[in-house]
């Protein structure tokens, strides 16, 4: 495939967004990083999406959209790592890419971006999971400054095998050089 960065547009994502954006994830939830048949029990649906989307957007975190000649190719978005008040300034992120481009540059320009916006929202750390397979991603992430700092054996089954997690995870802005103002809520 063509390196197609250069032409990539990284936006908020918005509602007109929402069907393509579920195309994408449905590819990845069938497909995943390995070809045969797979159902997830609980399919997410336009309007879970929707909701989704209105959560995070209320609460300033970011949800953007890779757009490449007026047509979605990517999506990524972050959530709080955990609700616990000692773990706000963590991210949590999870960045999907149009089957068709794959290894087109979308997630070299999309993970930059979200990793900008949920620093200049306040968050100090970016943590990620990826499974273990999905070399192309942990490539990626290394690539954009994140580094493996744990691996979960066995925690997902799918394709009729067992697999592992990997758990990534990059600072953000002066990430634990400083303390963070207390008071501070990341996005507010």
């Amino acid at each position: 495939m063509t390196d197609t960065s250069a032409a990539i547009v990284i936006r908020p994502s918005e509602e007109k967004d929402v069907e393509a954006m579920l195309a994408i994830y449905r590819s990845h939830i069938q497909r995943g990083v390995e070809p045969g048949a797979y159902h997830e029990e609980d399919t997410l649906q336009s309007d879970d999406l929707k909701r989704r989307r209105k959560n995070m957007k209320s609460k300033r975190l970011p949800h953007l959209a890779a757009e490449l000649n007026g047509a979605l190719v990517g999506y990524a978005y972050a959530v709080p790592f955990r609700k616990r008040p000692a773990y706000r300034f963590v991210a949590k992120h999870s960045i999907y890419v149009h089957s068709d481009y794959l290894r087109a540059g979308v997630g070299r320009v999309l993970l930059p971006g979200l990793v900008d916006s949920c620093a200049a929202a306040g968050f100090r750390q970016m943590i990620g999971y990826i499974d273990a397979a999905n070399e192309a991603s942990l490539r990626l992430h290394l690539a954009c400054g994140f580094r493996e700092v744990g691996r979960l054996p066995s925690i997902g089954y799918k394709f009729g095998k067992w697999t592992d997690s990997v758990m990534v995870q990059r600072s953000l802005g002066l990430g634990d050089q400083t303390p963070p103002d207390v008071w501070m809520v990341p996005g507010a």
